[in-house]
């Protein structure tokens, strides 16, 4: 079992910048593959970044460039830097370990 905590989130102005983090307990050698999520209101959950145990890295198209996903080297948090925010960025972010421990959210809204 893998037990996630996200942390991090708040109102930020267009343009600025957050830090998410998400710190994890338990079985933590067995993680493969980190990813933050997010889910706006009315729609559905949308992958935003992976970081995979080898260290690659993916981003979904709108956040490439803004959003940069790490992991310390502990491998015990995780974390997801956002700059360039935009209003379309305010979500509900999750924290996921292989896609099946999830975190309770935390809130990003932007505003413009």
């Amino acid at each position: 079992q893998v037990q996630v905590v996200e942390s991090g989130g708040g109102l930020v102005q267009a343009g600025g910048s957050l830090r998410l983090s998400c710190a994890a307990s338990g079985s933590i050698f067995s993680i493969y593959v980190w990813g933050w999520y997010r889910q706006a209101p009315g729609k559905q959950r949308e992958l935003v970044a992976t970081i995979a145990s080898g260290g690659t890295t993916t981003y979904a198209d709108s956040v490439k460039g803004r959003f940069a996903i790490s992991r310390d080297s502990t491998r015990t948090t995780m974390y997801l830097q956002m700059n360039s925010l935009k209003p379309e960025d305010t979500a509900v972010y999750y924290c996921g370990a292989n896609r099946a421990y999830w975190g309770q959210g935390t809130q990003v809204t932007v505003s413009s």
